[in-house]
């Protein structure tokens, strides 16, 4: 017998509180189980998120639910690239210890933090050269640290968002902003992407750089793509209006539809949970009491059972 492809997931916040700790780990693994999930996307920053995580993952994958970890750090806090990298290390080192996870997502849009202002990020020039150098430190930081404990892991580039996959080819080409080559070169296993409401059509993205299919640059990789923040951000409309969204033609029925022609192996929509007050938005399937459905988590429920992967 086929075991069914891994293809539809969830993203959680456990070290962030709120709804996260009022439903139990157990409870959310029921939510997911019922809406067909098989990933669970959950941040780690430090030794002590990085143990509380592998914990609820360790349960959860007797569920049927993989959890894997998204390593964040803030690019602010290092002079160079050499304290980037060594800060990354140890983060990376910490989450692999705590448990052996068969993804790994290094960073989570931080390309975005590398911007010359407010520019698309489609070419090499229109990243700040120190920045990027920093940034790139704490990625090759964090591969090298989570390879120093497990060496069979895979590697996921952490999510990237609207057009900057500039940032990315210059990783994977060894190249700097101002084009020079012969740099650092990063290797990973797996592309991953962010796509919301107000970007519309993933394969005709405009910006001040003319119009670009996302998914063809990113194919160019040769990698497989996750989606692993797929949303409709709050003030889109109703409830029903975001959940129609959702699950409609420039999101899940269009990802599911162009899956096989750009190597989509994941989506993953952004969040289980509202947040709670003064958090980023009521995002979630179910709202920040933990437990009650909205609109949105029935019309993915349906759909995933409408179109297994």
């Amino acid at each position: 017998m086929l075991t069914p492809r891994r293809f539809y997931g969830v993203n959680g916040h456990n070290n962030e509180g709120g709804a996260y700790d009022i439903s139990s780990p157990a409870v959310q693994l029921a939510q997911l189980q019922d809406l067909g999930v098989k990933y669970y996307r959950n941040e780690v920053y430090s030794p002590g998120t990085a143990t509380k995580l592998a914990n609820i993952a360790a349960m959860m994958d007797a569920g049927g639910v993989t959890v894997y970890p998204v390593l964040l750090m803030d690019y602010r806090l290092f002079a160079n690239e050499t304290q980037a990298y060594n800060a990354g290390f140890a983060l990376g080192q910490q989450t692999a210890t705590s448990r052996r996870y068969p993804y790994y997502e290094v960073t989570n849009e931080i390309e975005a933090e590398a911007l010359n202002g407010n520019v698309d990020g489609v070419y090499p020039q229109q990243y700040d050269t120190g920045t990027f150098r920093i940034v790139r430190g704490i990625i090759r930081g964090m591969i090298a640290g989570i390879k120093s404990v497990d060496t069979s892991g895979k590697i996921i580039l952490g999510g990237g968002t609207w057009l900057h996959y500039g940032f990315a080819q210059m990783l994977a080409a060894g190249m700097e902003p101002d084009g020079s080559i012969n740099h650092p070169i990063v290797d990973w296993d797996v592309t991953a992407w962010h796509w919301y409401s107000e970007q519309g059509d993933i394969t005709n993205a405009c910006g001040g750089t003319g119009c670009h299919n996302v998914l063809q640059a990113l194919k160019a990789f040769g990698k497989p793509i996750w989606l692993n923040e797929i949303g409709v951000r709050p003030n889109y409309g109703s409830d029903q209006a975001i959940a129609a969204y959702l699950t409609g033609n420039t999101m899940m029925a269009q990802f599911v539809a162009l899956a096989s022609t750009y190597d989509i192996e994941s989506i993953q929509t952004y969040e289980l949970y509202d947040d709670p007050v003064g958090g980023e938005g009521n995002y979630g399937l179910l709202k920040n009491d933990g437990v009650t459905p909205k609109a949105a988590y029935s019309a993915y429920k349906n759909f995933v059972a409408a179109h297994p992967m």
